[in-house]
């Protein structure tokens, strides 16, 4: 079996958004949207901090799909659109989705985007990853580990891009790789771990 997933040590995240810029590239995302988004704890603002000057802290929280193991968004997509395929990856087969946005209100992590309209891009063209579908008006979106990549051995693009190799990418279901070593770690957790949704995802450190 294989289980890819991503492992984000919180200490090493410097907040740079490069990942998430580059997974809006390589995937085509249009304008408004982030499938990776980077959050400051605490806070409800992008870059935000805690406290009050000159005693502020900031800790970068990087969002995505999870890929969990107990996927909400699956058991209530009403399609079978949000499937689990052979890699452990959580995807969406947008020619069955029905935008019903079942999916979208299930994920406790609040993942997925919605296209309301025709999609927007700058340039006027599609852009990044050329096996990437183009989703149009009324499907769903999220990231997909980057399929096309991983599919092809590749590692995503947020991991390759990341400048403080704050994300790490493999298989959970291999003993021997440094994702299934960095699981066994105190520090390792998940999100909403009380959800029960067994994120793939998980976080090391603070």
């Amino acid at each position: 079996m294989t289980k890819l997933a991503i492992a984000i040590n919180l200490n090493r995240c410097v907040g740079c958004h490069t990942c998430a810029n580059a997974c809006k590239m390589q995937n085509n995302v249009p304008m408004g949207m982030l499938w990776n988004r980077i959050l400051t704890k605490d806070t409800d603002v992008i870059d935000g901090a805690v406290g009050e000057y000159p005693n502020l802290k900031r800790v970068y929280l990087p969002v995505q799909c999870q890929h969990c193991e107990n996927a909400a968004c699956q058991k209530v997509c009403p399609t079978g659109a949000t499937y689990k395929d052979e890699k452990g990856r959580v995807e969406i087969d947008y020619d069955k989705c029905i935008g019903c946005r079942m999916c979208m209100a299930a994920c406790p992590f609040n993942a997925r985007v919605f296209n309301w309209t025709d999609p927007v891009r700058e340039p006027d063209c599609n852009y990044g990853d050329s096996r990437v579908p183009v989703r149009g008006k009324g499907v769903m979106e999220k990231c997909t580990l980057c399929k096309e990549r991983t599919d092809d051995g590749d590692m995503p693009m947020c991991v390759r891009v990341c400048p403080a190799r704050a994300r790490t990418f493999g298989d959970l279901d291999d003993p021997e790789s440094d994702i299934s070593k960095l699981a066994q770690s105190t520090e390792a957790h998940h999100l909403l771990e009380e959800k029960g949704t067994r994120p793939q995802l998980f976080y090391i450190g603070l």
